[in-house]
């Protein structure tokens, strides 16, 4: 979309369009200013037969970075505050029939907590950091990086949520389904479901 705004501007200018005009059909067309303005601030403002573009630094790889550690910060937080709960599920319902469990409980307790600690923070720093560069230059909302993610993204969650609904059917098929299993598997449903629902609301929010 930002190639064909651009294409348009493009089009508006070797037409003899002011600059001012551009911006001002683009606004009632619905595009957002700062939008039209980075379009219109792609072309020099040089007297020449054609538009002239400006020298431009790709920025891609920055913003593939930036979207890929977020991304893999999110599942590590989310796998971590998963195995946290687990954890806590363990040692107030621990097995009678599993020797130390208490103890492998605490490690992987600690284990669990670290990652969050260390996770949680470094997504929410960047998922600001990409906001703020939104704020700035709203086209990067359309970003293809963002999207492939954001839907590889529904695509794990909405597979746990369907494998965990099959193992609590099977659980309850077989007879097995006791108060730990069902804290466990709530907590998966509830976290992936979470994830799920922010990311397809904010799909939708973009396409509207």
């Amino acid at each position: 979309m930002a190639s064909e705004l651009r294409e348009f501007v493009k089009e508006a200018l070797l037409r003899g369009s002011s600059r001012e005009e551009i911006r001002s059909i683009l606004k009632e067309a619905g595009w957002d200013l700062k939008e039209a303005d980075n379009a219109l601030g792609a072309f020099a403002e040089v007297a020449f037969q054609v538009p002239v573009p400006k020298p431009k630094t790709s920025l891609e790889a920055r913003e593939a970075f930036l979207y890929l550690v977020s991304f893999i910060t999110l599942f590590i937080s989310a796998f971590s505050f998963g195995a946290l709960v687990f954890q806590f599920v363990n040692i107030w319902i621990p097995d009678p029939l599993t020797t130390y469990y208490a103890d492998a409980s605490y490690g992987a307790l600690r284990s669990s907590l670290a990652a969050l600690i260390v996770a949680f923070p470094i997504h929410l720093f960047l998922m600001w950091q990409i906001a703020r560069e939104v704020a700035l230059n709203p086209e990067k909302r359309r970003s293809g990086v963002r999207r492939w993610l954001s839907y590889l993204t529904l695509v794990v969650t909405s597979s746990v949520i369907i494998g965990d609904l099959i193992s609590v059917l099977s659980g309850l098929l077989g007879g097995e389904v006791t108060l730990r299993f069902i804290l466990k598997a709530l907590t998966v449903l509830l976290v992936a479901a979470a994830i799920f629902s922010y990311y397809l609301w904010d799909l939708r929010r973009e396409e509207k």
